[in-house]
């Protein structure tokens, strides 16, 4: 035996103490602690070093501020009802009060994904603006103009003047898993910059109004103004866009709603190419198969989308899909829920051939289908070609035709959905959400006729331009260069 061993030194008395005679609860109680360091040390290997995503990824998200149209306020100019002793309110609350009319404001988040100062945010945080602006950490703030919106996905992109800016990389989104870390940055209730964690709660999720996205649920914490932010991985990669919670308060209750980084990555180039998405269109109502559905068409379990009705002259319908078929997967994509196929067919470009599975009084059958593009009540906007043979612009706007509801309110025009900082139109007033009704002395009716109107017009010289703004018609002189 090694006497050395039986001795283990004491570094608080200076003695040696002969292990033979050490109690076994002072035993139990070491290993009790030796296990709960090691358990401690295990546990802050796996948690994620958030102060490090933060410090290396927050530079590059913006706080979105939007002005939007004018509305009507309760009390007329220069009149605060606070301001009046309580004793006092009662007296003036039920008079007649002159509406006034007020720019209203919000705010949201975003971030940068190129140096050149394209930035995404959410389709709803810049609705209706006249004008958006957005700031970075740096303290830096720039005049951003709208690109395009796409209402299905709540996706917009945003384009600022400016170069060398920090970006995000953007990551992938069909591999998470439940369980997994995340880290949402954004500004909820105007406070810039905020970081919070939590975990991927559900995949794939479907909501009431968000057909064409399948959301990433977390119970990282969002709130009012974090709408448009990043949702990051433990890589510090975009793995979503915060967009919508769950709440009976109007404040966070654990349920947070992200869209994937692979959607946005294709509503972001379309916007960038075109000012619009183009979706695939199938043209089938389905329903969801229960336990009891599943049983009466032979299923061993739910699975699917079942086909409730096919849209005469759709793609569905000139394929052979009829009606009672269950569609069991979509381009070799198994069908889950019938939630799954939407989106797998909104992501297949027009004119394109897909292939799906369906079950059929019992039996599985294959059918090709050639995709269409799904019609779209939104306006979408053109850009025009206001330019002369140098390829200059001489007005230095991207406008777009009237939706219906719009036409209703106005009669005939286009909107506005850019302004040149430093452009005619900028110099004659023109501001994003304008209207523009005529030019040169003619009524415009379509983005064509106008950009017609603007190639043949005079260069150099004043010409009048009748635009509406809110509720009002305003002249303004437009020199074309």
């Amino acid at each position: 035996m090694n006497i050395k061993s039986l001795f283990t030194p004491d570094i608080t008395c200076g003695k040696s103490i002969d292990r033979r005679f050490v109690p076994a609860w002072l035993l139990v109680i070491a290993l009790m602690i030796s296990s709960s360091v090691i358990s401690g040390r295990a546990m802050a290997l796996e948690v994620p070093d958030f102060e490090k995503l933060v410090n290396e990824q927050g530079s590059a998200v913006v706080k979105v501020s939007v002005t939007g149209k004018a509305r009507s306020g309760a009390t007329p100019p220069g009149f605060d009802m606070e301001q009046l002793p309580e004793q006092f309110r009662r007296y003036f609350e039920n008079l007649p009060q002159q509406p006034e009319r007020q720019p209203s404001a919000g705010f949201g988040s975003g971030f940068v994904i190129s140096e050149d100062g394209y930035i995404v945010t959410n389709a709803h945080v810049v609705d209706d603006a006249t004008e958006i602006s957005v700031a970075l950490p740096d303290r830096r703030e720039f005049v951003a103009t709208l690109v395009g919106s796409d209402e299905r996905s709540d996706i917009a992109l945003l384009k600022v003047d400016a170069s060398g800016l920090p970006v995000l990389q953007l990551g992938d989104s069909d591999n998470l898993n439940v369980g997994q870390w995340v880290l949402a940055i954004g500004s909820p209730f105007g406070f810039e910059y905020t970081a919070t964690q939590g975990i991927v709660s559900a995949v794939s999720r479907s909501l009431p109004d968000g057909n064409y996205v399948p959301f990433i649920q977390t119970d990282a914490a969002v709130n009012p103004g974090n709408s448009g932010g990043p949702l990051f991985d433990t890589n510090g990669h975009v793995i979503g866009v915060n967009s919508q919670i769950f709440s009976r308060s109007g404040g966070y209750m654990g349920l947070s709603f992200a869209i994937p980084v692979n959607v946005v990555k294709s509503v972001v180039e379309q916007l960038k190419d075109t000012g619009y998405v183009s979706r695939g269109w199938l043209g089938v109502l389905i329903q969801n198969v229960d336990r009891n559905l599943a049983e009466s068409f032979g299923l061993d379990r739910p699975i699917g989308a079942l086909v409730s009705k096919v849209t005469e002259q759709s793609p569905a319908a000139k394929a052979g899909v009829q009606t009672g078929d269950i569609i069991l997967s979509f381009n070799g994509v198994e069908i889950e829920r019938s939630s799954n196929l939407p989106p797998l067919v909104g992501l297949v470009p027009a004119g394109s051939e897909a292939e799906m599975e369906v079950l059929r009084k019992g039996e599985r059958v294959t059918l090709p289908v050639t995709i269409a593009e799904l019609e779209d009540t939104q306006a979408r906007p053109v850009k025009t070609s206001f330019e002369d043979e140098q390829g200059e612009s001489k007005l230095g706007l991207v406008v777009s035709d009237l939706t219906g509801e719009q036409q209703a309110e106005v009669g005939a025009g286009v909107m506005v959905q850019q302004v040149q900082p430093s452009g005619p139109a900028a110099e004659a007033g023109v501001q994003q959400g304008d209207i523009v009704i005529s030019f040169n002395h003619t009524d415009i009716s379509s983005v064509e006729q106008f950009a017609e109107l603007v190639s043949e017009a005079p260069v150099g010289k004043p010409l009048p331009l009748l635009i509406q703004r809110g509720d009002s018609p305003l002249y303004s002189a437009l020199t074309l260069q």
